[in-house]
């Protein structure tokens, strides 16, 4: 399977992402010097959009084409569509609930089965929650040390408005709508990723 080994801080830097929506706390202490500003073309502003939406969520380009054209034969705005499947993907929705620190984190503890999706374990990253579903620690991964310092911690992290941790059970999350365009935790200008694809 192939795997993007970039750098999260400088990647973050080149794309204009705030490192926090990647979950990592920290900046680049290094004073990046000078920077050229040139006047980009239509061209490399919506690929820097497409290229930053893909670093986001650790989609590659062959899947990230399949969103794409999946999402263009849904009914509704094509754009919105496409970022509404990225953030129903399972890697995604762990690392929203606050199970996982990072996207990446998220997508390597799902490949090793540590998740339930409904009571059925689930170890693909890109499966599809749809509203009604309960993403849950497997019973047999919450004795890891991993997951016994998460419930220790108790730390507050402020899931999206589609999503609903559950009070009493910190390992468990529900989702209870489709995630909607004003849910994506960073800037993005999806319309240049529809146009770019468009051609």
């Amino acid at each position: 399977m192939a795997k993007n080994m970039q750098p999260y801080l400088k990647r973050c830097r080149t794309l204009g992402i705030s490192p926090a929506v990647m979950g990592v706390n920290k900046e680049s202490n290094r004073n990046p010097g000078p920077q050229r500003r040139s006047k980009k073309s239509e061209y490399a502003l919506q690929l820097t959009e497409k290229q930053k939406v893909k670093f986001v969520y650790g989609v590659l380009e062959k899947q990230f084409r399949a969103y794409y054209e999946k999402a263009a034969r849904m009914k509704g705005n094509t754009g919105d569509e496409l970022m509404t499947l990225l953030e129903r993907r399972l890697d995604n929705v762990v690392f929203r609930l606050g199970l996982a620190a990072t996207r990446r984190e998220a997508r390597q503890l799902v490949n090793h089965g540590h998740f339930t999706v409904n009571g059925k374990r689930v170890n693909i990253p890109s499966y599809l929650v749809k509203p009604g579903d309960v993403v849950a620690v497997r019973d047999k991964s919450r004795s890891s040390a991993k997951f016994k310092k998460m419930v220790e911690d108790d730390r507050f992290v402020a899931a999206p408005k589609w999503l609903e941790k559950a009070k009493n059970a910190p390992l468990e999350g529900k989702v209870v709508a489709m995630p909607q365009r004003d849910d994506i935790d960073f800037d993005v200008a999806v319309n240049l990723i529809v146009e770019l694809y468009s051609k």
